[in-house]
């Protein structure tokens, strides 16, 4: 089998300096040819590296969409795919890809590493290996491999700053892919997505103002679906709606979701025509928006995108 390696940068393949760690080409490369010659890794593995290099943090959605280009640019010619990735935004670019490729028709593995491969005791080794040996034998879709786990790329969560075992999904038996007829290529522009924490006490003038200025709201809302009720609360969601700028409510709780309607403290959220994320991650929240404003015209056909489960996003 043939498996390309998209290598974008991240603490996988980053190499000390003065300032502390940050990427250096040749760093994943060196690593792979030397799996491959070991071994440990029976395919034929081709790397592409994506400059420039970068630490995930300053990844943006231009980037979710190059990686997505690069895959759908190269679907016919391998079997599978690996992409390395930084941590810190690593569950944001797979929501991305399971978005960006309806129809994939290739398992696309997301990894990286909380220890560089230039370190000592480094769980990169370990992650490519199983990352590599994955992308042979998953479904067609989109899965993190990390710590010893492979995880549903939709649902994925960075649950700990420092373990090996960094992240976390929610089960779900569907698949992490956009059906479509034939693989294609979704259109991703970058929007203004404002992505506010209910508070006790929380300013209604922060939605407000998020209202009247942005493309977009995530909502993170207690428990599964209550906010903060005020008459100045629900003036900033009509104020939302008024303007056709979509607001999904999502948990703070890592597990369990929203259930708009449960209980009457959710009844704004209801009211003013919310989109209930139901299972979904604040990151994939965020991610499906700007999906959504850059692929319908319509609001109300947006609206109706944000509440359909996409690639197993939302499913319970």
């Amino acid at each position: 089998m043939a498996i390309l390696l998209i290598h974008t940068g991240g603490t996988i393949g980053m190499a000390q300096t003065p300032d502390g760690f940050a990427p250096r080409a040749g760093v994943v490369e060196d690593a792979v040819a030397a799996l491959v010659a070991s071994g440990a890794v029976a395919d034929t593995v081709k790397v592409l590296r994506l400059d420039p290099l970068i630490d995930s943090a300053q990844a943006t959605p231009q980037d979710w969409l190059r990686i997505a280009e690069t895959i759908h640019q190269h679907r016919d010619r391998f079997d599978g795919f690996v992409v390395t990735h930084g941590t810190d935004t690593l569950a944001y670019t797979a929501a991305a890809l399971c978005l960006a490729l309806p129809g994939l028709a290739r398992p696309v593995i997301v990894t990286g590493a909380m220890r560089p491969l230039t370190v000592p005791n480094t769980d990169g080794t370990a992650n490519l290996i199983d990352a590599l040996t994955t992308a042979r034998t998953a479904a067609a879709g989109v899965w993190v491999q990390f710590g010893g786990k492979k995880l549903h790329g939709a649902r994925v969560r960075k649950a700990h700053s420092q373990a090996l075992d960094a992240f976390t999904a929610a089960h779900t038996d569907c698949v992490p892919r956009s059906a479509a007829p034939a693989p294609d290529l979704s259109p991703l522009r970058p929007h203004e997505i404002a992505v506010l924490t209910v508070t006790p006490g929380f300013s209604a003038a922060l939605l407000d103002h998020a209202a009247g200025t942005c493309d977009g709201i995530v909502l993170r809302c207690f428990g599964a679906g209550t906010v903060s009720d005020s008459p100045a609360l629900r003036a900033a969601l009509r104020k939302a709606q008024d303007g056709n700028v979509p607001v999904v409510a999502v948990s703070q709780c890592a597990e369990g979701g929203m259930q708009i309607g449960t209980y009457a403290a959710g009844k704004a959220l209801r009211d003013s025509g919310a989109v209930d994320g139901g299972q979904m991650t604040p990151e994939m929240a965020f991610v499906k928006i700007q999906f959504a404003l850059s692929q319908q015209s319509d609001f109300d056909a947006l609206q109706r995108y944000l509440a359909t489960d996409q690639c197993g996003e939302m499913a319970v």
